[in-house]
């Protein structure tokens, strides 16, 4: 019997394609991590320094896709939030992604 659910066998746990426009980069990204740690574990370097969303050295524009948070309030305006800036230091895949840099 093949299932999954049976005790030592491990579900695969999803992973998304992103894709820096500006560094012209790709990596796959699991929905558990931060993107920017999925993108230090692809060896893919990008700009941080606090690591927490309150910096906002990693400032980058969501060009496609969908990401969540885990704290209540990144350090983003409702209108950058609305104008698709994200800080991927704090932000978790939830599609693939094409990430742009901030204007």
């Amino acid at each position: 019997m093949d299932d999954d659910t049976q005790p030592g066998n491990r579900v695969a746990t999803p992973a998304f394609s992103i894709r820096l426009d500006a560094e012209g980069a790709h990596f796959s990204a699991s929905p558990s991590l931060p993107i920017l740690q999925s993108a230090a574990l692809a060896g893919v370097a990008m700009d941080s320094s606090c690591r927490n969303g309150t910096c906002r050295t990693c400032i980058r524009k969501l060009a496609s896709g969908q990401v969540a948070y885990r704290i209540e309030w990144p350090g983003l305006s409702a209108e950058e939030k609305q104008a698709g800036y994200i800080l991927p230091c704090v932000a978790y895949p939830l599609s693939d992604l094409v990430i742009a840099a901030a204007d």
